[in-house]
């Protein structure tokens, strides 16, 4: 059934329910928002690798 995973039709359809879900003119707007959630969880991500570098290991059983 899900052989050949997601073939062309299916994206067609899924395209087809997302317009009709948030209209057309909300995909821009909706779009935009999910790009900067997307930045702003990067940067988050990589603040948290160079405090993590930053910081010094210490063991609480030592």
């Amino acid at each position: 059934m899900l052989r050949n995973g997601l073939e062309p039709w299916h994206l067609l359809i899924l395209a087809i329910v997302v317009i009709a879900l948030f209209g057309s003119k909300k995909l821009p707007d909706t779009a935009r928002a999910l790009g900067k959630s997307m930045r702003i969880l990067k940067s988050e991500a990589k603040a948290m690798k160079e405090t993590d570098v930053q910081a010094p290991r210490t063991d609480p059983h030592a």
